[in-house]
């Protein structure tokens, strides 16, 4: 057991958007990671401290959590942020890469000199830039789509230079932010005719005070490796990568008219050994020195069997929900071993099924939301342990919209067919509380 203090921060629950609305799958996710890893360090003997944005901090009585700090509405929560990182010994955190926000907030735990447990600033900055990461791809030999920076011609992008590419690559395109998280502004091209409709209608879309990625688009299943490098710190020289899980992500790609949506995923895939060992085969030769602890990489599946590797996430990302349900151990043990250099044999075969998603809920019955949070969750949490982010309405409330809940549940099963099964259960359950399946 680890008796120590860590200061455990998720960026979009812990106040990062306190100036602002809440955007509900963001933070769905964010809440379902936070919640999960909390867990799973407390299990571990933690004593743990976190931050919650004040709109959502009656959810810490389902956090295995000893100390939760408040930002409130409009309240800047940097401030709250570093004194929690200098009153801990150990940090972790979850946060986006887009405009420098987890290099800065993993900057202020090393100015502090604490222990940190998420990934360090040397990964942080290369898994930060998209057009870096193709460079990194490139000059380790690995196979990954064509990309260029996109110009900035007046205020707008250079639309002749993405036409031009349209030509040279003879297949579809994918636009998005060099600095981008998930699939947060990603737009897809199929033809050069959606281009200039895209350019005629929504070219506003697009935040020129960032830069912008032109990337081929490759066809295949898209799936992301859990890796933990657990290499020792003083060892620079050669990797000693840990694949937790390959996990299949369900990602909706329609057209050039609206971004692409994450919705969740599963894991492991089909074939698991077998593609193991070809990625294995594959990272063995790279220098991946700069990623110590847990990282993902996103890559495809094309038809042939080969793979494409698309960028590095230097975060925990949200398949941790599903993979810490299909392993035998607590991949925060062996995290913190690498730390402690201690030596464990883990058995690193996933013998369950997870199936991880947002769902989104219209409630038709006569409770209040106060009521519904106060009498209907704890019930619902009790009858659906595979709830991790609880029903939940931060979106359009004060804009007097339609309110749906949402929430994010990950399945512990023992095969694809168990999990689909529980998912329908699940369902029943909504629908006898009044809560009504919308996507």
């Amino acid at each position: 057991m680890f008796h120590e203090d860590i200061f455990i921060f998720e960026f979009v629950s812990g106040g990062g958007f306190s100036q602002v609305e809440i955007p509900s799958s963001l933070f769905c996710e964010g809440f379902a990671m936070l919640r999960s890893i909390i867990e799973d360090f407390k299990n571990l003997g933690f004593q743990i401290t976190t931050l919650l944005d004040s709109r959502i901090e009656f959810l810490s009585r389902y956090m295995k959590v000893d100390a939760v700090k408040s930002v409130e509405l409009e309240e800047d929560f940097l401030k709250k942020y570093t004194e929690c990182v200098r009153n801990s010994n150990f940090c972790f955190v979850i946060a986006p890469e887009f405009s420098n926000i987890l290099y800065n907030l993993t900057k202020i735990v090393k100015t502090n000199k604490k222990k940190l447990l998420s990934i360090d600033l040397k990964g942080v900055k290369l898994g930060a830039s998209k057009l870096e990461t193709y460079k990194f791809f490139i000059a380790n030999g690995m196979d990954t789509p064509e990309s260029y920076r996109i110009p900035v011609k007046g205020s707008v992008l250079d639309i002749n230079l993405i036409l031009q590419k349209c030509d040279q690559f003879n297949s579809s395109i994918v636009i998005k932010p060099d600095d981008g998280a998930g699939s947060e502004s990603i737009f897809y091209f199929e033809k050069k005719d959606d281009v200039l409709h895209f350019f005629e209608s929504f070219n506003k879309t697009f935040d020129t005070n960032r830069k912008y990625l032109l990337q081929e688009y490759i066809e295949g299943d898209p799936m992301s490796v859990s890796i933990i490098n657990d290499q020792p710190l003083e060892k620079t020289n050669e990797n000693n990568l840990k694949i937790l899980s390959i996990n299949h992500q369900n990602i909706q790609i329609t057209d050039s008219t609206s971004e692409s949506v994450y919705l969740g995923g599963s894991t492991p895939v089909d074939q698991f050994e077998q593609l193991r060992s070809q990625i294995e085969d594959i990272l063995k030769r790279v220098d991946l020195s700069a990623f110590k602890g847990y990282f993902g990489i996103d890559f495809v599946k094309k038809a042939d069997d080969s793979l494409s590797f698309i960028e590095i996430n230097p975060r925990l990302t949200t398949s941790y929900v599903g993979i810490r349900n299909v392993l035998e151990f607590n991949p925060m043990e062996l995290l913190l071993n690498q730390k402690k250099k201690v030596l464990k044999i883990y058995k690193f075969i996933p013998r369950k099924f997870s199936e991880f998603t947002q769902i989104k809920l219209k409630y038709d019955g006569e409770y209040t939301s106060g009521e519904v949070n106060n009498l209907l969750l704890p019930k619902l949490i009790n009858l659906i342990p595979e709830i991790l982010t609880p029903p939940i309405i931060i979106e359009g409330v004060k804009k007097n919209q339609e309110a749906f809940y949402s929430c994010f549940i990950a399945t512990k099963s023992n095969d694809v067919q168990s999990s689909k099964y529980r998912i329908s259960q699940i369902n029943q359950i909504f629908g006898k509380f009044n809560f009504r399946i919308t996507k």
